[in-house]
């Protein structure tokens, strides 16, 4: 049967405690022995019956074997093992606060070696807390415990609070203007050095880095922040960063927004957007997308703008909560078609303007209008052209509904809009056409259209339904499948690398392609894009 390790500890302790005792016995019994004018020997003061049965209960598979050895080198021993089940003992169990926070037994320290894990340790923690934040608004605050200095260490902010001047003495510390999940993550990276984003709280938090000036923590959000910027989150994500005066994620949401138009209007994060914030984007000269989209953008925010002030939702609170930036929208610059069935029948538009606008249209003595009557320029494509010359007749190239395909990577990020296809060699032809964008095997876009080719060796352009936001360093696949006329234009001579304006593109063959299409020749000669 094993011996239960408390127990033999236990009775190492007791051994070690009798041989650490042993020279002060020696000289009591030899001072007795003197005494009575007889002087014993040390084998006498402790029986050899009592040194094996002590040895048997520290060594019980050794219990017959010979322990006539000197007492120094059992206490050696003894003292040996000791330290070996000291240092093989796990490490205290955890207790448990009222607030859930750790809270660790005596000796704590020892089984921390570094001044970090000591520190991340203390994060969120009562042990030795010398204030507490109530963060967030009443109903639903949260108390925090923390220690002034690591706090103080990691903010300017928080020493001015605990050390400055007008230093702040109260043992608890109301912000009700942050939330609680932020301020844990803020805390958290001033106790640790760890930073722990979500979607969901990366704007608190970046908040919060800001009110308590700690640019790593903001840096991290912003990245963060630029990283997972999409169509449906940048029209807020650029009222946030004029709020906290970021410029770089600024120029991000505007690359977005401006290629991106029609889904980031569309987006129901646009409606959530402020009054100023709306008036800069409908003022933005590089919007890519039709002037009926934007209206109807616009009018959408108005109707949650009713909501959010508790307002009937009617054309005249609309109205009224849109102010000026109705004026913004170019409706003179939208089709006749598309004034009729958008604009002139949204009731938000009076009669006079209503009437106006269909005799800017119609008449010649055109009346004045208070819209802006110019046309937005919007964005203008750029074409990445792979081949350097085409051909038609030597070993002419059909299309016989089979896939033509290419890999592509970029070394900035960019949008593309389309593709560049050849059409027929033999005069006026049209062709259908589906076309496809993907990402290792996932479809990010695709469309299913028609176009005419005039019979030369131009290209001719074929648009996805909305531009695609395409990372650098990273391969991509295009596909044409072209239904038509089968002799057409190839490309000859093509290149491995191409550099058009700032990005630079790197081409290879791709296994969908089962029509011939490579590097080197091929069809899908261009690629449109925006940069």
């Amino acid at each position: 049967m094993p011996l239960d390790p408390g127990c033999l500890n236990g009775r190492i302790m007791k051994c070690l405690t009798f041989f650490l005792l042993l020279p002060e016995t020696l000289k009591k019994s030899k001072k007795s022995a003197r005494a009575n004018g007889k002087v014993q020997a040390c084998y006498e003061i402790v029986p050899l019956a009592l040194k094996r049965k002590m040895a048997a209960e520290l060594y019980p598979a050794s219990a017959n074997t010979n322990i006539a050895n000197s007492n120094n080198a059992a206490a050696v021993t003894a003292k040996k093992n000791a330290l070996q089940i000291q240092q093989s003992a796990p490490p205290p169990p955890q207790l448990q606060n009222l607030n859930n926070n750790n809270i660790e037994s005596t000796n704590w320290q020892s089984f921390h070696p570094t001044l970090r894990e000591r520190n991340a340790l203390m994060f969120n923690n009562e042990l030795m807390a010398d204030v507490h934040f109530i963060v967030g608004p009443v109903g639903a605050s949260k108390k925090v415990p923390a220690h002034k200095y690591i706090l103080a260490v990691g903010s300017s902010v928080f020493y001015a609070m605990f050390y400055g001047d007008l230093a702040e003495v109260k043992s608890e510390i109301h912000i009700p203007d942050v939330e609680p999940a932020a301020f844990l993550i803020l805390l958290k990276y001033l106790y640790s050095d760890e930073i722990d984003l979500e979607a969901d709280t990366v704007l608190a938090t970046l908040y919060a880095a800001k009110k308590y000036i700690v640019p790593a923590l903001a840096k991290a959000c912003v990245n963060f922040l630029e990283t997972s910027l999409e169509a449906k989150n940048a029209c807020v994500l650029l009222s946030q960063s004029r709020l906290f005066e970021e410029p770089d994620l600024t120029l991000r949401c505007w690359e977005v927004i401006d290629a991106q138009a029609e889904l980031a209007l569309k987006s129901e994060g646009f409606c959530e957007i402020d009054l100023p914030t709306l008036e800069i984007i409908v003022t933005r000269e590089t919007l890519n997308t039709k002037e009926d989209i934007v209206f109807e953008a616009v009018l959408n925010w108005a109707e949650s703008e009713c909501k959010r002030q508790g307002l009937p939702v009617t054309p005249t609170n609309k109205r009224n909560v849109l102010g000026k930036a109705l004026y913004l929208v170019r409706i003179p610059t939208m089709t006749l078609e598309e004034f009729a069935n958008g604009a002139a029948q949204s009731d938000i538009l009076t009669l006079e303007e209503t009437r106006s606008i269909f005799l800017w249209y119609t008449a010649a003595n055109k009346p004045q209008l208070e819209f802006p009557l110019v046309k937005r320029k919007g964005l203008a494509p750029q074409r990445c052209h792979r081949f350097q010359s085409s051909a038609y007749r030597s070993n002419q190239w059909r299309y016989r509904g089979r896939c033509d395909s290419i890999q592509f990577a970029v070394d900035k990020r960019i949008f593309i809009a389309g593709l560049g296809l050849y059409g027929s060699s033999c005069g006026k032809a049209e062709y259908s056409v589906k076309i496809e964008l993907k990402r290792q095997g996932v479809v990010l876009a695709q469309n299913l259209t028609k176009f005419v080719s005039d019979g030369s060796s131009n290209t001719f352009s074929v648009w996805f339904e909305h531009p695609v936001q395409v990372e650098q360093d990273t391969f991509y696949t295009v596909s044409a499948i072209l239904d038509g006329n089968e002799l057409s234009y190839f490309g000859q001579e093509g290149m491995t690398e191409v550099q058009c304006g700032k990005v630079t593109f790197q081409f290879q063959c791709s296994s969908d392609s089962t029509n011939g299409t490579g590097v080197q020749g091929g069809q899908i000669p261009e690629l449109i894009f925006y940069a």
